[in-house]
């Protein structure tokens, strides 16, 4: 064997080597570029913040993604204040009515925004409905031990100071969402009934949007207590109620006997029923061997006396 041929035959071996180990170092190298990316899609999808941030918080701590999300959570909170005082005096006459209806409690609030666009932003709608629920488990902590019909109106102030988890208050929650969106928010007013079982609250959202499970959304909304009511029907009878509070906006509940007193009646028993105008709402009711009792309606945006005064 020629020197020529076998070190042709040792170079052609070690090519053969090197390209397997390139080939295998090219391999493991698209898998961790696979792995990182489905790290990268996985947070942006649980925290909804920006691609540069998360691939920032990936790599400050190795791809622990429960680290990064932490941090990314903390970060936003800290922009969000900073932001939330920038945008205070910014008018937030946009966003959401939620409202969420239980088996014998159900709990309305306003959440505001500065333009509909955010209002039909994921995230804010995920905070709509955590503004629900905190005031409704803050409703039930305050009301478990009273029987009968309970009625408790919380204000913003209220609201901000209510806790969503442990050392997290409804306002940080409020600074987290300005910090992920952009805009100034606020938590407007929240209403909660509670009521015995042979009662019923009927409801309605209008101008509604996907929103979130549980929790109905939309700009206009409504809850009535009544009593009474076909078997098998008082559902459709809340929501027919409730549909015509949106639309006739009553502001007093006036009583069955009542006489109407032209277009501009608002009280909500001798109006035309929005349903079927040849009937006051109080002939309706008859007919259905029911009784409202109290009702409650939210616009958003709308001026409430706190505000007014």
């Amino acid at each position: 064997m020629s020197l020529t041929f076998l070190f042709r035959t040792i170079g052609k071996d070690v090519a053969k080597v090197s390209l397997s180990q390139h080939v295998q170092s090219f391999h493991s190298g698209c898998q961790l570029l696979a792995a990182e990316k489905s790290l990268l899609m996985k947070l942006r999808k649980s925290t909804g913040y920006t691609f540069i941030n998360c691939k920032k918080a990936l790599e400050k701590f190795d791809n622990d993604i429960a680290k990064a999300e932490s941090w990314l959570h903390e970060q936003a909170q800290k922009e969000g204040w900073n932001k939330a005082n920038k945008l205070e005096g910014r008018k937030a006459r946009e966003g959401l009515i939620g409202l969420f209806v239980g088996d014998s409690a159900a709990v309305m609030v306003e959440v505001n925004c500065e333009t509909d666009f955010v209002a039909r932003n994921e995230k804010f709608q995920e905070l709509v409905k955590d503004v629900t629920f905190a005031a409704l488990t803050h409703h039930r902590s305050k009301t478990q031990s009273k029987a009968g019909y309970v009625k408790s109106v919380l204000s913003a102030d209220d609201m901000n100071k209510l806790e969503i988890g442990e050392g997290t208050s409804l306002a940080d929650r409020v600074a987290l969402t300005i910090g992920r969106l952009g805009e100034n928010m606020s938590v407007k007013r929240a209403v909660m009934v509670g009521i015995p079982a042979d009662w019923r609250i009927g409801s309605y959202v209008h101008g509604g949007v996907d929103g979130q499970a549980d929790v109905a959304m939309g700009r206009y909304g409504a809850l009535v207590v009544f009593q009474g009511g076909k078997e098998g029907e008082q559902e459709t009878l809340g929501r027919k109620l409730g549909q015509h509070i949106v639309g006739e906006a009553p502001l007093s509940l006036g009583n069955m006997d009542d006489l109407p007193c032209g277009e501009s009646e608002t009280r909500l028993l001798p109006q035309s029923f929005l349903v079927d105008p040849s009937r006051t709402v109080a002939e309706f009711l008859r007919g259905q061997q029911a009784r409202v009792l109290d009702f409650v309606r939210f616009q958003c945006g709308e001026t409430v006396r706190d505000e007014a005064e």
